[in-house]
């Protein structure tokens, strides 16, 4: 027995609070999560539900407005770093406190008797919203399953939710946001995809003032298309021109032209808009997730790198192109690529190996790729191990960025891969 349901009524009951949750959810506002998660996850043996998302960068769990505790105070904010829920959102995991409190207790297995507080993450694929608490008086396996279809279900309706209304994205920032960012934040996709032959996660800073740093991405069938734009200055200007760089590659992209047809295209566009007087550097790339052959086009930019089983492979330095928007007429040439299963590949904007600590020391290419390989031995997924990166980059320039710095991590994993060998960039 899990607390007072046998398996089978367990699934029973967990289902119909799945499905009536869903009509009740169909349309409510975000406002409204709170509200109808606990009436209904309380029908399934899941108490007084905490609903918590993460903030832009990743530092804080903010509650859904509205929200108490059990003794009727307000929610206030969670680390991510030093708490059981924010545990639960570092390794995709579900966790459990030894007593029902929010957090401070050590994680523990799912066993034993008396009131504990579960804590599931709200993930869709490798993104990560937030996380979910419940009270259960016992701890087994039919709770953690009734828990862990509950967190995806209001994964699903947070998404659906958080598009119409500004609500949410007043909830996660913590403080004013330039302009520039606010136009490039609407602009480019969610920082984490994945399916079954590839993982996308990528990380920007500073995330409230970033100027002319942005990436994108989409999968077309087999072919995951991919690009990071670093635009000239870090003003309103700057963002401007990174946003003619993604939205020009993004037209021309949906057209079919391949990497370097949109690096023309982009050129033109910029140096249309901005009379040769701004530019961005730049990476188009296209993977072909079924087999691993990788092409891309270099537009003055910082040559991606690869990295397989805890080492660095291969510099991506095939011939440079011109920046975009100064109008040479100097195109770049086109490299190719075979990635082995596992691999991953690293895009990044020259902010992240070019921050300076006060001594004036750069945070450097070497330390860039020893961090991204100690976490992947660790076991670190690519999305928290971005996270990680971008918290120790601030840490590095104590707080304060000079310059924008993105990374684009990729990662190709094909369940059945087809047999592609190593190479060497052309």
């Amino acid at each position: 027995m899990i607390g007072g349901w046998g398996v089978m009524r367990g699934d029973e009951v967990g289902e119909g609070m799945l499905g009536a949750l869903l009509r009740a959810g169909s349309l409510a506002s975000l406002e409204d999560l709170p509200v109808l998660v606990t009436e209904h996850a309380g029908r399934a043996g899941l108490a007084h539900p905490m609903l918590y998302v993460a903030d832009l960068q990743q530092q804080f769990l903010l509650p859904l407005p509205g929200q108490r505790d059990e003794t009727g105070a307000p929610l206030d904010r969670v680390p991510i770093d030093t708490t059981i829920p924010g545990l639960a959102f570092r390794t995709m995991e579900p966790v459990q406190a030894r007593t029902a409190v929010a957090a401070g207790e050590p994680a523990e297995p799912f066993t034993g008797e008396g009131p504990r507080r579960l804590w599931a993450p709200l993930t869709s694929g490798t993104e990560r919203l937030g996380v979910i608490g419940v009270i259960v008086p016992h701890a087994g396996a039919g709770v953690l399953t009734r828990l862990t279809r509950l967190a995806g279900l209001v994964t699903l309706l947070v998404q659906s939710k958080r598009a119409f209304s500004d609500g949410y994205a007043q909830l996660v920032r913590t403080r004013p946001m330039a302009l520039s960012a606010e136009v490039l934040w609407n602009l480019m996709p969610g920082a984490t995809f994945a399916n079954d032959r590839v993982v996308v996660s990528a990380a920007l800073e500073p995330a409230y003032e970033v100027g002319g740093d942005a990436f994108d991405y989409a999968l077309n069938g087999d072919v995951l298309r991919l690009s990071i734009f670093d635009a000239m200055g870090h003003d309103t200007s700057a963002g401007l021109t990174a946003t003619i760089a993604v939205g020009c590659w993004r037209k021309h992209r949906r057209e079919g032209a391949d990497v370097l047809a949109a690096g023309e295209a982009v050129d033109d566009a910029i140096a249309r808009q901005f009379a040769t007087t701004r530019f961005a550097t730049g990476v188009l790339a296209d993977l072909d997730t079924r087999t691993g052959w990788l092409v891309w086009a270099n537009r003055g930019h910082p040559a991606p790198v690869v990295l397989r089983r805890g080492q660095l492979v291969a510099t991506l330095d095939a011939p440079f192109g011109a920046p975009m928007g100064l109008g040479l007429g100097l195109p770049a040439e086109l490299g190719r690529y075979q990635l082995e299963p596992g691999d991953r590949l690293l895009l990044y904007t020259d902010g992240v190996i070019e921050a300076q600590d006060p001594q004036g020391e750069l945070f450097g290419l070497q330390r860039f790729i020893d961090f991204v390989i100690k976490r992947e031995a660790g076991g670190v997924s690519a999305p928290e191990t971005l996270r990680r990166l971008v918290n120790t980059i601030l840490d590095h320039q104590r707080g304060w960025l000079q310059d924008d710095a993105t990374v684009l991590l990729v990662e190709w994993r094909p369940s059945r891969p087809d047999g592609g060998v190593s190479g060497s960039s052309t």
